[in-house]
């Protein structure tokens, strides 16, 4: 008898041992508008080198984001925080879950060396979940953003928070040294949270935006969800409104993408058609900029983005 060992198989279990024994749901064929062609080139390559020198997890390949080819090209790498362990087990998400490691006192330095030597305009900021830290982390990414900031001065940053629950005082901490933009994604509907984002709260999360934009006005708020998990439209549009109530700024609607079978099974593809569709309602909300795609992630096309709000908010509607 031969036995076939599936190293892949064990890859998965070692990844996110808390799905291992989970039945597997078979992922769907995508349509033609995800298809995604992989790329490699010198830019690629050299994005991957700096990363790799400066020893940087980012959120591209932990999660799998279908755009890598695309935005390493162009030098943006959305960098991750804190280690590559994180200690939520979010139904969605390909992130290694666990225990996390200690926190190294050099990441920050290393990260603005990076970003110093990507030559970015705008970078965003990153992290797993560290419910293991009094602060969940949240020092740590006040040094990460001093540190760029003095490091490439020019760089607007954006972080990409956890929701910090139960770390009071957390988010007064990070907006102590504002960034430019403070991102916070919902991810989902609220009935879908017990089965999505089980290690989470949607109220407090809708809260954590809107203290962020009462904590500093200046400073523009974000958050993002995906479609295909089971929401309804009815569901999505309550949480324009939500957000709207919040006075976040800018709305981002991607494709829910299955990274394993043992992770939340795709309920359906959203059409072209009605990513733009939520597009222009989320604008007639107030939003100041909605990128809704099937490709839409939170950090994708954020340098021009960001440029976007800039101008959506002096009066030039940019995002229409």
């Amino acid at each position: 008898m031969v036995t076939v060992y599936d190293s892949r198989q064990k890859r998965a279990a070692e990844r996110h041992p808390e799905k291992a024994h989970r039945p597997d749901t078979p992922r769907p064929e995508r349509p033609a508008w995800l298809r995604v062609k992989l790329a490699d080139g010198p830019v690629i390559a050299e994005t991957r080198a700096i990363v790799r020198e400066h020893r940087l997890n980012t959120v591209c390949e932990e999660a799998g984001c279908p755009n890598l080819s695309e935005c390493w090209s162009e030098r943006h790498a959305t960098m991750m925080i804190m280690g590559d362990t994180c200690t939520r087990a979010c139904a969605f998400c390909n992130v290694r879950t666990g225990i996390p490691g200690a926190l190294d006192p050099n990441e920050p330095a290393s990260v603005a060396s990076a970003v110093a030597k990507l030559g970015l305009r705008h970078v965003v900021i990153t992290s797993v979940d560290r419910d293991d830290l009094d602060d969940g982390g949240a020092r740590h990414f006040v040094e990460t953003v001093r540190a760029i900031r003095s490091a490439a001065p020019g760089t607007s940053v954006e972080i990409l928070t956890p929701d910090f629950l139960r770390k009071e005082g957390a988010l007064e901490t990070v907006m102590a040294e504002p960034p430019d933009v403070f991102n916070h994604n919902l991810e989902t509907v609220p009935s879908l949270y017990l089965r999505v984002r089980p290690g989470a709260r949607y109220f407090h999360s809708l809260r954590l935006l809107q203290r962020a934009k009462e904590l500093d006005p200046n400073v523009f708020t974000k958050s993002g969800i995906m479609l295909g998990l089971g929401e309804s439209r009815d569901e999505v549009l309550q949480v324009m409104d939500d957000l709207r109530s919040a006075n976040v700024d800018f709305l981002t609607i991607g494709q829910y993408l299955q990274p394993t079978p043992k992770h939340h099974p795709i309920a359906r593809f959203a059409t072209p058609e009605e990513f733009e569709s939520y597009r222009s309602i989320g604008l007639s909300k107030g939003f100041l900029l909605v990128a809704s795609s099937p490709l839409t992630r939170s950090s994708h096309h954020a340098d021009a983005d960001f440029a976007r709000l800039k101008a959506a908010r002096e009066g030039g509607r940019a995002g229409t």
